[in-house]
């Protein structure tokens, strides 16, 4: 089949290129890493195979870059396929398997490194956070001989993904199966995200092997657990003649994922309006990749996901005008950090630098599941408040922009105080001597 015939619509071109710029951002690519396919059928019911070509750049993606594989022959174009193309073929023949990727999540894989002679048999990764242990549950992770395209990684990694939804290359990657390529590239961020919240926790002298017991025998006393990946239409928006509105949600959003507030499409997002409120369900929604608007009723409804009854009890108990949902790493690992002089977990956070001591004298932790009627209290006296195992909240009375300084206050409060711990300084010392008596 000549190129003319294999023609890739330009809404796909524009969706790899969109998954490809926002993996360079969110550091999970080098400049040439990875790869990424999508099962296709044309206008003609032709079922294709659309791959990245070997060694293109993710973040500058061309139409030529692209490959469209079908059953007997390749269009290989200027470029060829990616050496991983065998691979990712027997994984889109997965039942319900549409998209899958394959990225450098540096991390994870320092996470997962061990000094054993090789060959062995690594252990899995068990996340010890509430995203990355729904999401992707226990991580197979291998050594390969060859960790790029090898038969024996051809053989290994679809079994592994028949029963999770991505598995680790020893010292490489990882590779993630999902419907959508959108929810591929979420699963890598997930991935990645867990292994820096697992690197913090092993930094900072945290025990993590009683924490993974405790998360494996009962998680549901270690998270409140985020809502399944959904697959929402992301370019739908209930509100779209509001356009100022929309302007204003892209961008917090946009600025969500760009600092780091919040893995892709996690988190959530609200404003309230006279009977109804303007709600972002993925509120880490890069420029280009976006998520779902919706309005919703403020009226509560059995059908409710858990966080949107979270925007709507707030609503119904207070005057805010704004709610805020992120999942903070650097505020996940400093929950379960005994403050100086104590084997507790800590029921506070206290700023240690001139910003964050300027707004809040101290931040309050809560433990998962959240007592409703303390974390309503919380939320009006402090305005944030951090659950171990299930995020940051934040509320204004006003704008978007207002509710998002809180949780990007917060990873800066949470940077400086783990940076200080890293250093060997006495936070103890540092904090404001009013914040002991809170």
């Amino acid at each position: 089949m000549n190129e003319r015939k294999w023609r890739i619509p330009s809404q796909i071109i524009r969706l790899f290129q969109a998954v490809g710029r926002a993996s360079l951002l969110y550091d999970i690519q080098d400049s040439h890493s990875g790869n990424m396919a999508l099962k296709h059928r044309d206008k003609k019911g032709r079922e294709q195979l659309i791959i990245t070509a070997s060694g293109s750049q993710k973040g500058d993606l061309e139409p030529q870059h692209l490959c469209a594989l079908s059953p007997n022959k390749t269009d290989f174009g200027y470029y060829k396929a990616s050496s991983e193309t065998d691979i990712h073929s027997r994984i889109l023949n997965l039942k319900g398997i549409n998209a899958s990727l394959h990225a450098h999540t540096k991390d994870l894989v320092i996470a997962t490194l061990d000094p054993e002679r090789k060959p062995n048999h690594p252990a899995p990764f068990i996340p010890a956070d509430p995203l990355g242990y729904q999401a992707l549950g226990i991580i197979p992770v291998d050594w390969f001989r060859v960790p790029s395209g090898s038969p024996e990684m051809i053989q290994k990694i679809p079994q592994r993904l028949k029963d999770h939804s991505a598995t680790v290359i020893q010292g490489h990657g990882v590779m993630t199966r999902a419907r959508t390529l959108q929810e591929a590239f979420f699963l890598a961020c997930v991935a990645n995200n867990s292994g820096y919240i697992f690197r913090l926790l092993e930094k900072h002298g945290v025990e993590i092997e009683p924490l993974r017991k405790k998360i494996v025998s009962d998680s549901y006393s270690c998270f409140s657990f985020p809502a399944p990946y959904t697959l929402q239409d992301d370019h739908s928006c209930d509100f779209s003649h509001e356009e100022e509105l929309v302007k204003e949600f892209q961008k917090t959003g946009a600025r969500i994922f760009e600092s780091r507030l919040s893995p892709f499409h996690t988190g959530s997002f609200s404003l309230r309006g006279v009977k109804t409120m303007f709600y972002a369900p993925k509120a880490s929604m890069p420029r280009e990749l976006g998520g779902p608007l919706l309005e919703k009723s403020l009226e509560k409804k059995n059908s409710d996901g858990y966080e949107e009854k979270i925007h709507k009890e707030i609503y119904s108990q207070s005057n805010f005008q704004t709610a805020m949902h992120c999942y903070i790493p650097e505020a996940e690992v400093l929950t379960h950090i005994s403050p100086p002089g104590t084997n507790s977990p800590p029921d506070r956070l206290v700023p240690v630098d001139a910003e964050g001591s300027f707004f809040y004298l101290v931040i309050p932790i809560l433990s998962s599941p959240p007592e409703m009627d303390s974390f309503l209290q919380l939320l009006h006296d402090y305005k944030v408040v951090i659950v171990r195992g299930g995020g940051v909240w934040a509320v204004g009375e006003q704008s978007l922009s207002e509710v998002l300084h809180h949780p990007s206050s917060v990873r800066e409060i949470c940077l400086y105080r783990l940076g200080a711990r890293e250093r060997g300084l006495d936070l103890g010392k540092m904090e404001p001597a009013k914040a002991k008596k809170w």
